[in-house]
């Protein structure tokens, strides 16, 4: 059991990566607060699901371009002081949504520029972060202290949304917009006390011409271009999320709660893999990992399809409020999909950190932010589209497939992904 368990050799080795991993679970959850309760603060002043779907409008597009721009600003400069300055900033933005709760200032336009200049701060100081990490703990515990991270994500995903519909039916939204000003400036401590961290190697001031050089870096390295390439076809093909509230209302039944269960299920699994990803540790062909747990997302997305399709058919009716039986295999095949995801990223972010020279490492952690935030977006929209003539069922089938195929034709074409080995990273 032990070596099924997460290696926290990370966490004792380094003292540097214990107080950023700590800091960061704290925020992580205290994030998710802000954004399930600004989420629902501008339905409550608004009536109108349009106007929390807009919301990702307003984040979306600055952390796209602060996530690129960020990026070639981490490669130039000392990244302790990016991480640290890109931080407060991100405390100031949520104090002042904490304040506009206290004041009562009740305005939708100021929560989407608040949102907008915190998705900002937040494009460069992911990408920050992520290119410390590689500085703080040797090579060999990349996979370790990816899977740690899966672990706190996991559990943010799991428990912020779940806290904050709590804590807004019962404190309101000033007191829980505050619990993320406090759960953050532990964060903000723990990058306080990093050593200085300037970038190795030669620097040139951040501008356009950096950002396109690390694309032009990216364009030659066709192993870490595939780590891009795979996970956009994985989150625009087999992406379920926008299916689930159909699936919840009519298809399965039960309403709000099956689709808290399905999106838990999810979060549970990635949770799942950072606490058993002790065997992680000890794979070398990452490339070949991250191609099979793609194909397993894709099979899990298919699964969870399959299971929607056979609930349609049922002569058993979906019944509002009502949960069906049919959760329990839905949600199964749920948290299959966020094992696999998980291992993908875990694999994923380790290639790019190790393959990467550490004068490039921020701004392609930045492509990474941007893929990452951006994929499931596509997703979203591709699969909304094709439920309305497919159905909630067979789309999440036909993308879960075609995830599969599109994956294993690529590699056929890239045949060199599946021979990457760690012991000798080959961008």
């Amino acid at each position: 059991m032990p070596r099924l368990l997460a290696d926290i050799t990370p966490l004792k080795e380094s003292p540097a990566f214990r107080r950023l991993y700590l800091g960061t679970a704290l925020s992580a959850i205290g994030t998710q607060l802000t954004i399930v309760a600004v989420s629902l603060q501008i339905y409550a002043l608004t009536q109108s699901t349009l106007s929390v779907g807009l919301l990702s409008l307003f984040a979306l597009v600055p952390l796209v371009v602060a996530g690129l721009y960020g990026g070639a600003i981490a490669d130039a400069l000392d990244r302790r002081k990016v991480a640290l300055w890109s931080g407060v900033a991100l405390w100031g933005t949520t104090t002042a949504i904490a304040l506009q709760a206290w004041l009562g200032v009740d305005s939708v336009g100021l929560l989407y520029a608040l949102i907008a200049v915190q998705s900002g701060a937040a494009g460069i100081n992911q990408p920050t972060r992520s290119s410390i990490i590689p500085r703080l703990v040797r090579p060999a515990l990349l996979p370790a202290a990816n899977a740690l991270s899966m672990i706190t994500f996991g559990l943010a995903f799991t428990i912020g949304p779940l806290l904050a519909g709590v804590l807004v039916a019962q404190v309101g939204y000033a007191w829980t917009y505050t619990v993320d000003v406090v759960t953050f400036t532990f964060a903000l401590w723990a990058v306080y006390r990093l050593p200085p961290l300037p970038p190795e190697g030669p620097t040139r001031r951040a501008g356009l011409a950096t950002v396109l050089e690390g694309f032009r870096f990216l364009g030659t390295r066709p192993n870490i271009r595939m780590t891009f390439i795979l996970d956009l076809i994985a989150m625009i093909t087999a992406q379920p999320r926008a299916l689930l509230p159909a699936v919840g209302a009519v298809l399965i039944g039960g309403g709000e709660l099956t689709v808290g269960i399905l999106l838990a299920s999810g979060a549970f699994g990635s949770v799942l893999a950072g606490l058993f990803s002790g065997p992680l540790g000890h794979i070398h062909r990452q490339g070949q990992a991250v191609i099979w747990s793609i194909v397993g997302w894709g099979a899990s997305v298919a699964g969870f399809g399959a299971v929607v399709v056979m609930a349609g058919s049922s002569s058993l009716p979906a019944v509002e409020g009502d949960l069906s039986p049919w959760v329990l295999p839905a949600a199964a095949c749920l948290i299959l999909a966020g094992i696999a995801d998980s291992i993908s990223s875990v694999f994923r972010n380790t290639i790019l950190q190790s393959a990467t020279p550490d004068a490039m490492r921020g701004r392609l952690q930045g492509v990474f932010i941007v893929v990452v935030a951006g994929g499931p977006r596509l997703g979203d929209m591709v699969a909304g589209g094709q439920a309305a003539w497919l159905g909630e069922g067979w789309t999440a089938v036909v993308g879960g497939l075609a995830c599969i195929v599109l994956v294993l034709a690529l590699v056929r074409w890239q045949p060199g992904f599946s021979r990457y080995d760690s012991r000798q990273p080959e961008p």
